[in-house]
């Protein structure tokens, strides 16, 4: 099991940044990876990014320009920075962690209860 917390969330003002921190208790394995989703009102949540051990980061193409993901694979933990913000990048920012396993069985997923971020004049 593996328990995720996220923090850093908050108000920030339109071309403002913000940096959302993961942290991680219980056992987090190399091959897991990290991602952030969000989820605005009204609206699927939806991926942000992801990152592996070995450093491989995806973003999205909304935040890609905007955005870097980061990982500490010392701490177990999995960061957002996030610059130029935008109103459409309010919602709920939830940290995710998948574990894939080398045989058939299912992925494993952890969620944190998610941070809030509101980007407003």
């Amino acid at each position: 099991q593996v328990q995720l917390v996220e923090s850093g969330g908050g108000w920030v003002q339109p071309g403002g940044s913000l940096t959302l921190h993961c942290g991680s208790s219980g056992t987090v394995f190399s091959g897991d990876i990290f991602a952030w989703y969000r989820q605005a009102p009204g609206k699927q949540r939806e991926l942000v990014g992801t990152i592996s051990s070995g450093g491989g980061r995806f973003l999205s193409d909304p935040v890609a320009a905007r955005f870097t993901i980061s990982r500490d694979n010392a701490k177990n933990t999995a960061d957002l920075q996030m610059d130029n913000l935008m109103p459409d990048d309010s919602g709920v920012y939830f940290c995710h962690l998948r574990r894939v396993f080398p045989d058939e069985s299912p992925d494993e997923e952890y969620w944190g209860p998610g941070t809030q971020v509101t980007v407003s004049s």
